[in-house]
């Protein structure tokens, strides 16, 4: 489904209900939502979201892979059966004292049976792959481990943005209250003869320009709600609904110190690129490897039937075994060994400038993240000041304004900033959360994300 056919499909489905507070007030106050907190929304997507399942699948499939490897060590037993029929045996011309005769070799029927076992008993490449084989799990842990991570990211941005959209709302209806009570003070004033027509149509005009805006919200907090519900993996049908509120969530919002833990060892990028490096070295030791002689050992027991006539009448088994060691000494290969470790060799070097680079600017990122958020948190107290500034003023306007003392434009003024500062704040807020979280994503911080505010 397009996203426009989404937002057409949720308008519909709100503008039905048809109540004063709309979708957001509807899902809170119903008995069947479930109130629901931003650890809860974790635990539940790490337990049901598909991806982190399919990134645990891998693994499994990496340690099978490992076991399918070591198994080479182990022998192998082959039993094998074969017949043959001789359509027109062999004859041998013999000349003896002048005289020659004709003599028939073999027998109609052969069977041959038996098992067959070997062992590698010096094999330092089949060694080496095992080795390689624990690196790729260690490399798909990574990767189940980075999904993890970017899981729970997504489902903090995505349950903040869910407190926005609610918080932004309600900002949204409280102006919404504010032009409804104008609107009845200039009706009771044209009704007593102080004020115009004009006066009382451009006030009841401003409420009805706001309820599209509460549609909207309702709308924005229905695709949040939406997508929380995708990300935590459940049921679209599920009612869900916050424990807490955005403005709940400004405690111990300080910043970050200059002596804050910048260590970048356990970002999932520079973790995978090191154990990708590390399994470049072992495949440089196994193109090495590759020119060291092999001794394998193998023995085999056989049964052997040979007879005329009937194929499954008189058949006498008769038994031979025989145990054997193979030696394999590389001599030459037309240099295909000595060009594959050189491009081994090649693809280590290249992989240490990138993780050089990769090191420097994962370390600038987190400079500018921990810059960022600081700036947030002042952001946040400039705008909580701002607030109570806006706050202040619409209250002396809007009593300016009941008395005749100010017009209606300077209150709709008022009534603006003041709006705008409310959502400046919940903004401000907003971002330092998100910012916080995406610093501990970044830093690999998987405790972090879960635990944080």
């Amino acid at each position: 489904m397009s996203f426009k056919l989404k937002c057409l499909v949720a308008s519909a489905f709100l503008i039905s209900l048809g109540a004063r507070h709309g979708y957001s007030q509807t899902v809170a106050n119903s008995t069947d939502t479930m109130r629901i907190s931003r650890q809860k929304c974790v635990e539940i997507a790490l337990a049901e979201n598909p991806t982190v399942k399919v990134a645990d699948l891998e693994v499994k499939k990496v340690n099978y892979a490992k076991k399918e490897v070591q198994g080479s060590l182990l022998p192998t037993i082959d039993f094998s059966l074969a017949y043959q029929r001789s359509i027109e045996l062999q004859t041998m011309n013999m000349s003896m004292g002048g005289q020659s005769s004709q003599i028939k070799m073999g027998t109609d029927n052969n069977w041959n049976t038996g098992f067959t076992a070997a062992m590698p008993l010096v094999n330092a490449s089949l060694w080496k792959s095992i080795q390689i084989s624990e690196t790729q799990i260690q490399s798909s842990l990574e990767d189940a481990r980075a999904s993890r991570i970017d899981l729970i990211n997504n489902v903090n941005k995505a349950y903040y943005a869910f407190l926005l959209a609610i918080a932004s709302r309600d900002v949204i209806l409280q102006n919404y209250d504010i032009a409804k009570m104008n609107a009845e003070i200039y009706k009771k004033q044209f009704d007593q003869g102080t004020a115009s027509e004009y006066d009382v149509l451009r006030s009841s005009v401003q409420v009805s320009n706001i309820e599209p805006e509460l549609l909207q919200a309702d709308i924005a907090i229905r695709q949040c709600q939406l997508q929380l519900k995708v990300l935590m993996g459940i049921d679209y049908n599920a009612e869900i609904w916050p424990d807490i509120s955005l403005n709940d969530m400004k405690q111990e919002m300080y910043g970050l110190a200059p002596g804050f833990d910048k260590n970048i060892s356990r970002n999932t990028s520079l973790r995978s690129l090191d154990i990708q490096n590390r399994m470049l070295e072992q495949n440089v030791t196994l193109k090495k490897f590759a020119w060291i002689p092999t001794l394998a050992v193998q023995f085999n027991i056989n049964w052997n039937a040979m007879s005329n006539g009937n194929a499954l009448k008189n058949q006498k088994f008769n038994p031979y075994s025989n145990v054997a060691l193979a030696l394999n000494i590389p001599i030459f290969a037309g240099g295909t060994k000595y060009h594959a470790l050189k491009q081994a060799e090649v693809q280590l070097t290249e992989m240490k400038f990138q993780r050089e680079n990769l090191v420097n600017n994962l370390n600038m990122q987190v400079e500018l993240a921990i810059d960022n958020i600081n700036k947030q948190v002042r952001q946040i107290s400039t705008s909580e000041q701002g607030v109570k500034q806006a706050k202040k003023a619409h209250e002396i306007m809007q009593k300016s304004f009941e008395i005749g003392a100010a017009t209606y434009l300077d209150l709709r003024d008022s009534e603006l900033a003041d709006t705008s500062a409310q959502l400046a704040y919940l903004q401000a807020i907003y971002n330092y959360l998100v910012s916080t979280s995406e610093l501990d994503a970044l830093l690999g911080r998987e405790e972090a994300l879960i635990l944080s505010k």
